[in-house]
């Protein structure tokens, strides 16, 4: 059985939003000042349960080159502004048996390109079939991850079984909770972005979207068990 209408509209729905936010972080400045302009965040944010300051992201006539410079400086270009944009480097604990030869990095700390992160984002990647095509191809960078969670979501409209659905929302679930790297991503671009802060109140939009997604489908599995507990076994 496919799912209903109102369930396919709402996950279409939330496909729509991880893409554009994925583009925003994969540089896509074209996508980015589009979005600024036609108010798209400031319908985004009015419809999470707490609303996140988007002024920065609410402008009439954004200026691409600003955009551009301000995208490299924070999120490609190593400097005093960096705020690598993977989950690895944002790793509380080193990943196991790295090596790197970068002079960004001391060995058997956190912190590193490729890690732990990156080979679990890879595996759940390989059960969807999805190939990174954002993010330069980092599993855990996070246009990447918010590609695949556009993915999925747009799976799960499609899907016409009920088993399909399942193992899509258990791999989006995964997914979320592995994103919880967000919250100190976020506190790090909040320093660094303090002149224009249009990434930073990107991020802070983006962090908040996912949390709330995180819990909802903490909630769906929930309440998952719960109908499994109490229904009834056949005996004999």
């Amino acid at each position: 059985m496919a799912a209903t209408a109102s369930d396919a509209e709402f996950l279409r729905a939330r496909a729509a939003v991880y893409d554009l936010l994925a583009a925003a972080f994969d540089g896509d400045v074209e996508r980015l000042t589009a979005a600024m302009a036609d108010g798209s965040f400031r319908e985004l944010a009015s419809a999470l349960p707490v609303e996140p300051d988007v002024g920065p992201l609410v402008v009439e006539d954004p200026d691409p080159e600003a955009l551009s410079i301000g995208y490299d400086n924070l999120f490609v270009v190593p400097g005093p502004h960096y705020v690598p944009p993977f989950a690895s480097a944002h790793a509380d604990e080193p990943s196991h048996e790295f090596e790197s030869d970068s002079a960004f990095h001391e060995a058997g700390s956190a912190g590193e390109l490729y890690g732990d992160p990156a080979a679990r984002m890879a595996r759940r990647y390989e059960r969807l079939g999805f190939t990174p095509e954002r993010g330069d191809g980092i599993p855990d960078h996070l246009a990447v991850q918010l590609s695949f969670l556009s993915s999925l979501a747009a799976a799960r409209a499609d899907a016409d079984d009920l088993t399909t659905r399942d193992e899509l929302r258990e791999l989006e679930g995964e997914t979320l909770a592995a994103m919880g790297w967000l919250d100190a991503f976020d506190e790090s671009v909040a320093d660094q972005d303090r002149a224009e802060g249009v990434f930073a109140a990107l991020t802070r939009l983006t962090r908040t979207i996912v949390a709330w997604d995180a819990k909802r489908a903490r909630s769906e599995a929930e309440a998952d068990c719960d109908e499994d507990e109490s229904r009834p076994t056949s005996s004999g």
